[in-house]
């Protein structure tokens, strides 16, 4: 009876969760687009660039453009985009990306040691001993 309640309460835990507000891009085929969150809340999509052929060339739009403002003299050194249907976070170690707003965040691009983005893993590593 034990075994049966706590599948039970995990089956009810599991599905509560599937209730939670989800945020999803909006997508477009080869559209990079800058994400602002407005102060109601709300997402502002601005389009950046279009014919992108890949996530990571949208990522590293949105790198050229927080480097532009910050040459202006901008202060925002974390910002957010999306592309086909993922959104991306610039932030100081990398670029993440996930499915929605609120979801887990994965590597997507990381910084090597002096700031430049490469693919997780491309990089060499030292060698241990």
């Amino acid at each position: 009876m034990h075994r049966f309640v706590t599948i039970l309460g995990l089956a009810a835990l599991t599905a509560l969760g599937g209730c939670s507000k989800r945020t999803e891009p909006i997508g477009g085929d080869g559209i990079c687009f800058h994400v602002a969150r407005l102060n109601d809340g709300t997402l502002k999509y601005n389009k950046l660039t279009e014919n992108v052929p890949n996530m990571e060339t949208c990522a590293a739009n949105l790198e050229a453009m927080r480097i532009k403002f910050l040459s202006m003299g901008g202060s925002t050194r974390e910002l957010m985009g999306a592309y086909q249907g993922t959104f991306l976070f610039v932030q100081k170690e990398g670029i993440f990306a996930s499915q929605t707003l609120e979801g887990t965040r994965y590597p997507a691009l990381v910084r090597t040691g002096d700031g430049r983005l490469a693919i997780p893993g491309a990089m060499p590593q030292a060698p241990t001993r």
